[in-house]
């Protein structure tokens, strides 16, 4: 099957899937503006793998990256996974009629 253009929600997800890129974001959550150097210091990875991810979670405009000098330092990008929570917002309705269900049968057991 050919490879359509992705849209910006794909693109965010598509990023999101990798357990790398989440830990990324979630260390430029607690620490915002950490040079890609620092980035790559916990990581198993080498600085070109690391700028693979990078560009992905960029491409997706979940991060930003501005260079001063010679580093490059990496800010996490939120807009995209506020479309993203919205998107996933729609079918919440049908996830918490399945939990009060479960609840409800996890009680008739109990009883």
């Amino acid at each position: 099957m050919a490879k359509c253009s992705e849209s910006r929600i794909d693109r965010t997800f598509s990023a999101l899937a990798d357990p790398t890129r989440r830990n990324v974001l979630l260390r430029l959550k607690r620490e915002p503006g950490l040079s890609v150097s620092e980035l790559a210091l916990p990581l198993a990875l080498k600085l070109p793998g690391l700028m693979k991810h990078l560009d992905v979670l960029s491409d997706a405009g979940l991060i930003t990256r501005t260079k001063t000098g010679r580093t490059v330092s990496v800010y996490l990008s939120v807009g995209p996974m506020r479309e993203a929570m919205e998107w996933l917002g729609r079918y919440e309705r049908f996830w918490t009629a399945s939990i009060d269900r479960l609840a409800a049968l996890v009680e008739e057991d109990g009883q």
